[in-house]
């Protein structure tokens, strides 16, 4: 249902967008305006236009019509336009300055935006911030997850002078607190190189946009040329042709009616996506996802969830697996981090127990940095730690304890495979190896051999070790991968599928994913992503799904049938309407020209004015199927133009005879 506040803002929309730069926007309904303008002109200056012949009230009703069928094309579209844009417009005001912690000479905080550092300024940044622009760790220790610029799950160590000191802007801290000097000013950062690709970025115009505007731009350049020199033949008959008459001639029979339905057609498109929770910037997208032969996908939070969540439990030494997953259990009761979180999960996966008041119970150690340990001392004096291997190694060894033989061997399995493994140990012992990794989303395998099927192959790039990335590849069963792939890379993957005549489609969340985003036919940006990815694509996932690309995919084969329907009603419109224009123009002059009046018309006026008024109400009258769109069916090409000549082809002559006819009738009342 469209409602009645929606009916009254595109009505005014409509005349708003009245316009004579619509030429931009829409060349055919400009080639109407400047008609209706002359038209208007011919009303009042008849003499100067030698209009003599029908009156200047005929000129008057034809810059009428004329303006209500550009009105009619305009309401179209912003009926279309009006449904989806205050979604568009609340999204992008998402986007906002990181708040900053700014140090001062006299060692107070000062509360600053991110746009106003510059080089050489001090920031403090702490667990669960943000760090506010490219910069150097100068003290402090603390992890940071670069997943959103780099794709890598796993938080990376920043200190102090060290090599991996260097920081980006956008990354967050995960735990402790650093100070960080600036290394740039604006518009001299990671984010503004990326938007630098962004703007350098160019999508190509899509296969069937080139045909369809080629066949527009053909037929009306025809027509122009017809009516431009008819004037000079029919002088040479021997009489003359009314300014308005021919004005009529050329919007009977260009293409006005697609003309006037093309943008609402793409914006009903963009509207239909909302039905999956998918915003599209673009018409232009939606249908190009429709003809799209490969999708790119960025891994973390794209394919995976994008936090490393535990997997197995991996006992080593004489130590079973349910001993592992208790200890590691206690050790996790007061772990909030999604990976303590994600053991507990994985108990109740496996329905194991465990004594949780242990845990609640002791003295919880928060993880650090400087120890990359976490756990909890137990009230009996008991000590258990959960952390990175070599670490705990450390650990028990300063415990006095003994390593198992197995242990790196274990460890090494883990990393080989892409995974990250954290040690369990009490006290002087370590049990076993939590097997850590970027869990693959759930459906992702079954959703991937339907766009096999659907004939779309699919590529993952990432900036995962390639072990890492093959052992996700395998599990989500993507058709290929791109390890350690670098924002200039994904483009390049992409710019080389677009050079074999593929059209592309990009998924990814991440600002290092914006580029490749602006560069691909579609750019699907998930929600959860960076508000740089989401600037770059032209369409974003609120549901962060990457395979929705599915359903877009079908929208856009349904927009493109859409078109192509009311294209061939269109263009078998203009055969109903010149056997009503042509013999109106010519029987006069010509007798013989009255055995083309196979519709036994009441007038020549009668004639071109109830073409005209037609060619006005066919446009409000397409709405509907416009908006609501043609049903999407799986056809072949040979079928389905069949079916559009069949059905749209043969409507599209009998709909205008019948039509007009009725009009004429009406008309020959008051003519």
């Amino acid at each position: 249902m469209i409602s009645g506040d929606i009916v009254k803002q595109a009505s005014r929309s409509a005349l708003l967008k009245f316009d004579p730069r619509v030429m931009v926007r829409n060349p055919i309904m400009f080639l109407v305006e400047i008609g209706m303008l002359i038209a208007l002109a011919a009303a009042f200056f008849p003499q100067a236009f030698g209009s003599a012949t029908v009156g200047s009230w005929f000129n008057a009703a034809v810059a009428v019509i004329l303006f209500v069928t550009i009105w009619f094309a305009n309401f179209a579209e912003a009926l279309a336009e009006g449904r989806g844009k205050a979604q568009a417009d609340s999204l992008k005001q998402t986007k906002q300055d990181i708040p900053a912690r700014k140090l001062k000479s006299d060692g107070s905080l000062q509360s600053v935006s991110s746009a106003t550092l510059r080089k050489g300024d001090i920031v403090v940044v702490a667990a669960g911030e943000m760090i506010p622009g490219d910069g150097e760790v100068v003290a402090g220790l603390a992890s940071v997850d670069e997943s959103a610029i780099t794709g890598e799950s796993a938080a990376v160590i920043k200190e102090a002078g060290g090599d991996f000191s260097s920081v980006t802007g956008g990354t967050r801290v995960v735990s402790d607190e650093i100070r960080i000097r600036i290394t740039s000013d604006p518009g001299e950062s990671f984010l503004d190189r990326m938007i630098a690709l962004v703007e350098g970025a160019e999508r190509q115009k899509t296969p069937n946009e080139i045909a369809l505007n080629t066949l527009l731009i053909s037929l009306t350049v025809i027509f122009l040329l017809v009516v431009l020199t008819l004037p000079f033949f029919t002088r040479y008959l021997g009489f003359q042709l009314d300014i308005s008459v021919l004005i009529a001639l050329l919007v009977c029979l260009i293409p006005t009616t697609i003309g006037g339905l093309l943008s609402a057609i793409g914006i009903a498109g963009m509207d239909r996506v909302t039905q999956f929770n998918v915003l599209a910037m673009s018409g232009k997208a939606v249908e190009a996802a429709g003809d799209i032969n490969t999708i790119i996908l960025d891994k973390t939070g794209t394919i995976t969830f994008g936090n490393r969540m535990a997997s197995e439990f991996v006992p080593v030494g004489n130590a079973t697996v349910e001993t592992v997953a208790q200890w590691a259990a206690v050790s996790s009761v007061k772990d909030e981090t999604p990976e303590g979180r994600s053991v507990l999960d994985l108990m109740g996966k496996w329905g194991w127990s465990y004594d949780r008041s242990l845990g609640e119970g002791g003295e919880w150690i928060e993880f650090r940095a400087e120890t990359r340990m976490s756990g909890v001392d137990l009230p009996d004096g008991r000590q258990v730690r959960k952390g990175a291997v070599d670490s705990v190694k450390k650990w028990v060894l300063s415990q006095g304890g003994a390593l198992p033989e197995d242990l790196d061997r274990s460890s090494d399995r883990i990393a080989s495979e892409g995974g990250t493994p954290l040690a369990v140990a009490v006290d002087g012992a370590i049990y076993g190896l939590l097997y850590l990794k970027d869990t693959v989303k759930p459906g992702m395998r079954e959703r991937f051999q339907h766009l096999r099927e659907m004939g779309i192959k699919s590529i993952m790039c990432t900036g995962d070790n390639p072990l890492t990335a093959a052992t996700i590849a395998r599990e989500a069963g993507v058709d290929d991968f791109i390890a350690e792939s670098k924002p200039e890379e994904k483009m390049a993957v992409i710019r080389r599928e677009q050079a074999e005549g593929k059209l592309v489609a990009m998924t990814g969340d991440g600002t290092n994913d914006a580029p490749a985003l602006a560069q691909a036919d579609v750019g699907l940006a998930m929600n959860s992503g960076t508000a740089a990815a989401k600037e770059a694509a032209n369409m974003i996932d609120l549901d962060s799904d990457p395979t929705k690309i599915i359903e877009v995919v079908a929208i856009g084969k349904q927009l493109l049938m859409t078109r192509g329907a009311l294209t061939t009603f269109s263009i078998a419109n203009d055969i109903a309407k010149y056997f009503a224009i042509i013999p109106a123009m010519f029987m006069l002059a010509i007798p013989q020209m009255k055995a083309l009046n196979v519709m036994a018309l009441g007038s020549p006026v009668s004639a071109i004015l109830s073409a005209l008024i037609f060619n006005a109400v066919i446009i409000p009258l397409l709405i509907p199927l416009a908006m609501k769109g043609v049903a999407y069916r799986p056809l072949s090409s040979a079928a389905l133009l069949r079916r559009n000549l069949l059905v749209y082809g043969l409507g599209g002559v009998i709909v205008p005879f019948a039509g007009i006819k009725i009009i004429d009738s009406l008309l020959s009342l008051f003519v």
